[in-house]
Order: C-alpha cells, then structure tokens, then sequence
C-alpha cells in the first residue's frame, strides 16, 4: 500500500467540502452532506448528545431517516488544528452553527469537533467524528453532573 502526504491544496479543499457538508447537515439536506463526506464502512460516531460510540457500515440510511430533524441551518468552520500522516487527516474544529434542531426554534447549537479521514484511492472518507457542545466553558460542578449522568 503506498501512503503519500496530503498537499496543502488537497486540505485546504477537503476543509471547504467539509464546512459546506456541515451546512448542508443543519439545513437537513443529507444527500448533499453524504456527497459531499463518503463514509466509511466501520465509521465510528460519537454523538454530541452522549452515550456510547456508534458503529455504521452503511452511514447513510441513518442520516436520511433524520433529514427532517435538522431545518433551517447553515455552519462556518473554525479550524483549531489539522494533523496529517500518510493516508490520514485529522482536523480539529469548532462547527459554528445554528438551525432549528428537532422541533426547537432556531438557535445556536456549535460544536467542538474532531473528525478523522482515511484516503481510500482518490477520495477521503470520514472514519470518525466525535462531537460535543461545550464550546462554551463549564464549572466543574456542571462537568461533575454531566459526568453523574
């Protein structure tokens, strides 16, 4: 197998398709997001919501099941750090973004994000992404009665 680095325009580009899926995701419009981030078989999420990391083979049928659940919204990324090595990119971010989630008006809801990409041949695909919404800081009694359950 050959590995070969990623250039700066490859991440560069693979930065912009990843704001402009993230958009498409708030705005429920998941097959533009899944054109725009092939997942991989074996892709690992780790649900901003909580709970245990979920295991796809087949990303797709879950996210089209929710499209309804995601209106109205649009995403900017800040890219805090990206980590490079052969056949994988991480990038570490915060998904400022708003829209109307499950039923609830239109408001914030950023994310900090860490995403990982494996090249298969010519395309990357998303192995992982775990997300969370503490962008803002928290106590250490809310992180305490988070931890709690």
């Amino acid at each position: 197998m050959t590995h070969r680095s990623i250039t700066n325009e490859e991440l560069a580009a693979l930065i912009r398709r990843t704001e402009e899926a993230t958009s498409a995701f708030m705005g429920g419009d998941m097959h533009r997001y899944l054109t725009l981030t092939p997942h991989a078989r074996g892709f690992v999420l780790m649900n901003p919501f909580g709970g245990e990391p979920t295991r796809y083979d087949d990303r797709s049928e879950s996210l089209l099941k929710v499209a309804d659940y995601f209106k109205a919204g649009e995403a900017t990324l800040e890219v805090a750090e990206t980590y490079a090595s052969g056949d994988l990119v991480v990038l570490v971010m915060i998904e400022r973004q708003h829209g109307e989630v499950g039923g609830l008006p239109n408001q914030e809801w950023s994310l900090r994000v860490t995403q990982v990409y494996r090249r298969e041949g010519s395309e990357w695909q998303l192995v992982h992404r775990h997300a969370d919404p503490l962008v803002h800081r928290i106590s250490l009694e809310q992180a305490a009665m988070l931890a709690r359950g």
